[in-house]
């Protein structure tokens, strides 16, 4: 694939990885093995409440092609094709759920120096078109996606973002929900690996006149610990603290509280992953 602007979903993708990505209130347990022929199994248990559900994944990387098949505690069969280069400078997508065979969609992505331009179909009757164009350079990217019902001949959905992306520094604003959302963002990195960095997010929601402010961080105290924290403007404190225990086998412990409400008990997880 060739090097340029990058998918519309980058857009923005580095500030939320940092606020959300591995936060977690529940109890969660991964175990994932890898073969050298190309296979990869991965089980995931999570409790949440009194529930416990679980799921199986396994995936199958052959030249260019990769296949996940994930089977889950509510006897849902997940299958994902990802196929590089059928056409040169294209990755296509093709899913599918069972018993749910309605929930099929397929997916082309067409990678170019200055563009990046996506087709999604839904694989039924009435179809359901998601589309989305990004342009630009890795530096500078400009982008829109939308999504067409076939059905009632309506768009479900139109975004637009921005980005600007340096070595040590990342900010975009992306304009959501219609035009009736907008968010922005700006993430710092503090060293060459960028495992600290220091990240902002806000947005507003016009038809209610709501702001969310939302500030974070994450710092590496060695090559083996990294503890991430984030506060945003309603009172909601989260924090996180992971650790690589043996090579590849990571701990991750996280907790939330609403400092507006400190009579409530806080939640707290605890998610292990062991991936030799």
């Amino acid at each position: 694939m060739s090097k340029g602007p990058g998918l519309f979903t980058d857009i923005g993708k580095k500030a939320k990885d940092l606020l959300t990505k591995d936060y977690s209130s529940d109890q969660k347990f991964t175990v994932s093995t890898y073969s050298d022929a190309g296979v990869a199994l991965t089980s995931t248990a999570v409790k949440k409440g009194g529930l416990s559900t679980g799921d199986i994944l396994t995936q199958y990387k052959y030249k260019n092609t990769v296949v996940d098949v994930k089977v889950d505690t509510e006897s849902n069969i997940s299958t994902t094709f990802m196929i590089n280069e059928i056409v040169p400078s294209t990755k296509t997508i093709a899913s599918f759920k069972a018993p749910d065979f309605n929930s099929g969609k397929l997916e082309v992505q067409y990678f170019h120096d200055h563009a990046t331009i996506t087709t999604a179909v839904a694989l039924n009757q009435s179809p359901a078109i998601d589309f989305s164009a990004t342009i630009g350079t890795p530096t500078i990217a400009f982008g829109a996606e939308g999504g067409y019902d076939t059905t009632s001949g309506n768009f479900t959905k139109y975004t637009a973002g921005i980005s600007i992306t340096k070595p040590d520094q990342s900010a975009s604003i992306i304009l959501g929900d219609k035009g009736d959302s907008i968010r922005a963002s700006y993430v710092h990195y503090m060293d060459l690996l960028k495992r600290s960095a220091a990240v902002g997010e806000i947005t507003r929601k016009f038809s209610t006149n709501e702001n969310t402010f939302t500030v974070g961080g994450q710092y590496a105290v060695d090559i083996y610990t990294v503890v991430k924290a984030k506060l945003n403007n309603h009172g909601k404190l989260g924090a996180l603290l992971q650790h690589e225990v043996i090579p590849k086998s990571v701990l991750t412990i996280s907790g939330e509280v609403d400092t507006k409400a400190l009579d409530k008990n806080p939640r707290f997880g605890v998610a292990i992953a062991l991936k030799p």
